[in-house]
């Protein structure tokens, strides 16, 4: 395979070439690139120093049979078809396709079938990468759809710094140490300072008073997983560097068990159980639910703090963490590009 990383000095696309070595994806032939305050960068990839090429109106993209996007939705709208131009699929991290509706948007836990429609000769070649947080929620929310249709789901997010950014991860880190040092803190990548606070403002207000962050997860759910559930959010900014957490309340068409949910969580793929109480009472210092501190770095979305809710019997709620830049954005990308790998191959 010959692969493009638009957005190579990023967050997410340095976690695309680590993860890229890490599975030994094949990859004959890599380029990168950025902008051109990026451009002349190196990067090591598997024992070769690769330089970053300016992403320009004349770049061309013959030769690429994959390109990973994640330089924002406004360069994936000036470059898209310039980079599909000659055959290349483009794999989109980016808000730019997601709810086109001849553009799939896919969770390979979740349907990762959607995804072949991209290799039709009269499409677009663009496959979306879903939303951070709407994909650390759906793919717990498939392991339980099968026993038991999921009719609404409310959540509320606890989004790390990492999501606005490589930037944004390192103003947090700038804003505590100017606070310890009597200074004051700087504020460009948040609304308000958010070292030492929360904030419940992701992305821009619509006029329902809901955000554009909010308003993905109840629209990008439905269209990965074929469903009419509804998903009312809250998504806030907390002081944690990378991973977000989600607390999830959802209601069921019929009630499980407990017992029931925990088993086909901790079978599904994409998820890894972190829950028992029991330990949590006695005196051990072990303390089973997830945490970002722990899921940072990992690949699984960790699932814990599961119970009947109080207030509904049809309903459950639970805990759930993932890594935003891996499985929220980069592992996610690159699973959709080793599902196609066969189909490509013919």
């Amino acid at each position: 395979m010959n692969i493009a990383i638009i957005g190579a000095s990023g967050a997410v696309g340095q976690e695309l070439l680590k993860i890229l070595q890490e599975r030994h994806f094949p990859c004959d032939n890599l380029r990168l690139f950025g902008s051109s305050r990026s451009a002349g960068t190196s990067y090591l990839f598997n024992d070769q120093n690769i330089t970053v090429e300016e992403l320009t109106p004349d770049t061309s993209f013959a030769g690429i049979d994959i390109a990973f996007a994640s330089a924002g939705a406004s360069t994936s709208r000036q470059f898209a078809e310039q980079i599909t131009r000659h055959g290349a699929i483009l794999i989109d991290n980016s808000s730019a396709f997601r709810m086109d509706e001849d553009v799939p948007l896919v969770v390979p836990e979740i349907n990762p079938d959607d995804a072949l429609a991209a290799l039709e000769s009269n499409s677009r070649h663009i496959i979306a990468n879903p939303n951070c947080t709407t994909i650390i929620l759906a793919v717990v929310l498939q392991a339980i759809e099968p026993l038991s249709h999921i009719k609404r789901v409310h959540v509320a997010t606890y989004q790390s710094a990492s999501g606005a950014g490589a930037q944004a991860m390192q103003e947090l880190q700038d804003q505590h140490r100017q606070i310890i040092n009597g200074e004051q803190p700087t504020i460009q990548r948040f609304a308000h300072q958010l070292a030492y606070n929360v904030i419940p403002h992701i992305d821009v207000f619509a006029d329902d008073g809901y955000t554009k962050e909010e308003l993905k997860m109840f629209h990008e759910t439905r269209k990965i997983m074929h469903s009419d559930i509804r998903v009312s959010a809250t998504c806030v900014r907390v002081p944690t560097l990378r991973a977000h957490s989600e607390a999830v309340w959802c209601e069921l068409q019929r009630p499980l068990d407990i017992a029931v949910i925990r088993q086909a969580i901790a079978q599904a793929p994409g998820c890894v159980l972190v829950d028992n109480p029991s330990i949590v009472n006695q005196s051990s210092t072990e303390k089973p639910y997830p945490m970002p501190l722990d899921r940072s770095g990992l690949d699984d979305v960790a699932v814990g703090r599961i119970r009947k809710d109080l207030a509904d019997y049809h309903a459950f709620t639970f805990f759930c963490v993932g890594d935003q830049i891996r499985k929220g954005a980069a592992l996610n990308a690159i699973q959709i590009a080793e599902y196609l790998l066969p189909h490509l191959a013919h």
